[in-house]
């Protein structure tokens, strides 16, 4: 039996990065500080056999931004939060992986190879952006591919997402059947090489409970193609659950280690767990968690027990109901 383990956003710059850096100045450790954010939640998010985020920011101290609304970086040092996590993978397949330009790219990806975390859905082109990563436990294969599109409400520029001949992400600013028909490739190109086929997708509106159309058709295509089973983010707040065809979908797991902002409004999150006999999923679990404990403890996340674990359960139960399963 193999453990996977699926979190929501994950932003080690901004915030997290200024709270770190506060705290070593008061006069904390650096390596605790470093390896920090995970430290509530790390006996789950270790004891996984694969722990895969949506990483959603560049590795670098170099480039210039990016015009656009928000720019996020990380100190490279700050891989050590994923270290100490258990990130196996990540996703790069985001908004936030290119706010620093091809250089941020080049710094993240020297920094994930260095410490051995394997990463999908960014890349030198649009052929290297749409190449799976491929990893092996116990015998059995797991291919991930990472895609970014917003459908109609796309406000990031052009350079953000990878070309034939330019690096960036793998996605498209607004073609919903070119991204449709890359992924019915790309799952069965990756079904030759590997037992399970898991795309992570970055799409759908934040701060809505509620899947846009668009991600159900996109999440349906995976399926069909031969997912066994779909993740996404960007909302930043939970979005529910669905099983179709026997394929777990997670629309959105919100935020989790997220430096982007202070206090978020919604904290409520929570890691998705999947066992796989083979190919074959065995079953799942959500562990409910909430972001931080803002101001107290800001960007830590930790475990939602008790009466708030049932509070947490309920309200994904609930706006999980609409597309036709309950959360379990």
């Amino acid at each position: 039996m193999v453990t996977l383990l699926f979190s929501g956003d994950v932003t080690l710059g901004f915030h997290y990065e200024e709270y770190v850096n506060e705290q070593i100045a008061k006069g904390k450790s650096r390596d605790a500080m470093l390896g920090w954010g995970f430290d509530q939640v790390r006996d789950v998010t270790r004891g996984a056999d694969l722990f895969v985020v949506n990483l959603e920011c560049p590795f670098t101290a170099r480039g210039e931004k990016v015009p656009k609304n928000f720019n996020f970086r990380a100190d490279p040092a700050l891989v050590a939060a994923l270290e100490s996590g258990g990130v196996d993978v990540v996703s790069l397949a985001n908004n936030h992986l290119m706010d620093y330009g091809e250089v941020g790219l080049v710094d993240t990806l020297s920094t994930l190879d260095t410490a051995h975390i394997a990463h999908f859905g960014a890349g030198r082109s649009l052929a290297a952006a749409r190449e799976p990563a491929i990893v092996t436990v116990k015998g059995t294969r797991f291919a991930f591919l990472g895609y970014f599109f917003l459908g109609d409400r796309n406000i990031e520029p052009p350079e953000v997402i990878a070309t034939e001949a330019t690096p960036g992400v793998a996605g498209h600013h607004s073609d919903l059947a070119q991204i449709k028909a890359w992924v019915r490739e790309d799952i069965a190109a990756a079904k030759a090489r590997a037992d399970v086929v898991i795309p992570f997708f970055h799409w759908g509106r934040e701060g809505k409970s509620q899947p846009e159309p668009y991600q159900v058709e996109l999440a349906h295509t995976a399926v069909e193609a031969g997912a066994s089973a779909v993740l996404g983010s960007h909302p930043h707040v939970l979005q529910g659950l669905e099983t179709y065809r026997g394929v777990p979908i997670a629309y959105s797991l919100g935020n989790f280690v997220f430096g982007g902002n202070w206090n978020p409004g919604d904290k409520r999150t929570a890691l998705l767990q999947l066992q796989f006999k083979g190919s074959k999923l065995q079953g799942q679990k959500v562990y409910p968690a909430f972001s931080d404990r803002y101001p107290e403890v800001p960007v830590q996340p930790y475990f939602a027990e008790g009466d708030a674990g049932v509070e947490v359960r309920g309200y994904l139960e609930a706006i999980s109901k609409p597309l036709g399963r309950a959360s379990k």
